[in-house]
């Protein structure tokens, strides 16, 4: 089931966005200095607060969540223990419902899972960059269009 992200929500998404983050590119979030708690302040700072929340909630327990912003998705996570299960698939389809015409986003390149996920999804490359400071990580801005 997905809905709107809730305050006592916080603790496991942040928890489980944190092990994603590291799934999809082992050691960066360490190399970066990233830890737990700066996850905790950037998502009650800025992810929160810029972003429009959804959840996808099984058993009674967020798994996934999304992030997103007019057209723009800012995240998109599973927690690992759920990978390959369609709650990304939901999620994104959930994001194609607020924005039905349009969507794009950003993944860092050594995501490769990621781009497949979008890619499969409809997804193009359009432009290849470097993500902002701190991280300053090659990166992938890609779009969606309904045709």
């Amino acid at each position: 089931m997905i809905r709107p992200y809730r305050q006592d929500d916080f603790e496991i998404v942040t928890q489980f966005w944190c092990e994603a983050m590291d799934v999809a590119m082992p050691g960066l979030e360490a190399r970066l200095g990233h830890t737990l708690e700066g996850a905790r302040e950037f998502f009650r700072n800025v992810i929160a607060v810029e972003n429009q929340l959804w959840v996808y909630e099984l058993d009674g327990k967020p798994v996934g969540y999304l992030g997103i912003k007019n057209e723009f998705v800012d995240r998109l996570y599973v927690d690992p223990a759920h990978h390959r299960r369609g709650i990304g698939q939901a999620l994104l389809d959930h994001a194609r419902t607020l924005s039905p015409h349009h969507l794009w986003l950003y993944t860092h390149q050594a995501n490769t899972n990621a781009q497949a996920f979008y890619e499969k999804n409809g997804f193009t490359a359009e432009k290849f960059g470097i993500s902002p400071a701190p991280e300053s990580e090659p990166d992938v801005e890609y779009h969606w269009r309904n045709p």
